[in-house]
């Protein structure tokens, strides 16, 4: 019998090329998706992201989105609060009536692409769980993520089997939850960046660089996310506060009790606090942390 033909895959338009939407341009590309446009704030960072891939791509400024072709599917990688924007210029483009757009926000559901639902557009979100630092040619740091999707029944689809695509998993929640879902995400990644840069922070104390206490600690958060991935919260917590060391954790007080530690100072009452709830135990504790 004959080979089936693959089904075509959809052609893709990128609206914005920082570090995720270049991330999604090569990532998607590799996985046969025809790449037809890209759009940058400046054409040169557009160019740039271009120049990754094998595809003949049209390479277009915010400025001149009155040239966009036409795809099947948008994607708008821009900062938030650029969003709004982007759909209502798109909105009153002749590009066709019946193209999905999807934007990557996090904490924005489908309803700021309005205008271009209004306009016969199908329309919805598509957000990674995963912490982009710079653009993979494989997409492996796509690969086994978690996505966010939400929009009409076609935006779904659309966005469903691109997240399969890609090797993720999607799932979704209601459109008016997706500022707290972004919080959440922010808690469990950009917060734990900053809290480790606190860390080295503390470190720095000690006299170590911050290279070594950075080499130092890496194991130690990697040890802690084993845990979490075979234990819930309860069980993975360990160290002081889950054995209720009363005069370690006074120590800890006193050493950071110094006026360039006054954040450290704060994060660990408020963590400790934490810790402490989950615990269930340690009262005395947590009447110290509270007096401090």
């Amino acid at each position: 019998m004959p080979d089936r033909k693959r089904k075509q895959k959809p052609a893709l338009s990128l609206i914005g090329t920082g570090r995720l939407g270049t991330t999604l341009a090569l990532a998607l590309s590799a996985k046969g998706y025809p790449i037809r446009s890209l759009v940058a704030r400046r054409a040169q960072r557009a160019r740039k992201t271009a120049t990754l891939l094998d595809d003949d791509v049209q390479v277009l400024a915010a400025k001149q989105l009155d040239s966009l072709l036409p795809s099947d599917v948008f994607l708008i990688a821009v900062p938030d609060d650029q969003i709004a924007a982007v759909a209502t210029k798109l909105s009153g483009l002749q590009i066709g009536s019946r193209a999905t757009a999807l934007h990557t926000s996090g904490a924005l559901s489908a309803e700021v692409l309005a205008p271009l639902r209004k306009k016969g557009w199908h329309t919805g979100s598509i957000h990674p769980l995963a912490s982009v630092s710079g653009p993979a040619k494989n997409g492996s740091v796509l690969s086994g993520a978690f996505w966010s999707v939400e929009g009409d029944k076609v935006a779904l689809r659309v966005a469903k089997s691109i997240v399969r695509d890609l090797g993720g998993k999607s799932f979704s929640i209601r459109s008016e939850d997706k500022p707290l879902y972004h919080a959440a995400a922010v808690m469990a990644s950009g917060n734990v960046v900053a809290l480790f840069d606190v860390a080295l922070e503390m470190l720095a104390q000690c006299g170590l660089t911050r290279k070594t206490a950075q080499n130092i600690l890496l194991p130690l958060i990697a040890s802690t996310v084993r845990n979490l991935e075979n234990n819930d919260p309860v069980q993975a917590l360990t160290g002081t506060f889950s054995r209720g060391d009363l005069e370690t954790v006074k120590r800890h007080l006193k050493a950071l009790d110094r006026s360039q530690l006054a954040d450290a100072l704060e994060l660990y009452r408020m963590l400790g606090k934490r810790s402490l709830k989950l615990t269930k135990k340690h009262p005395q504790i947590t009447q110290i942390l509270k007096s401090v």
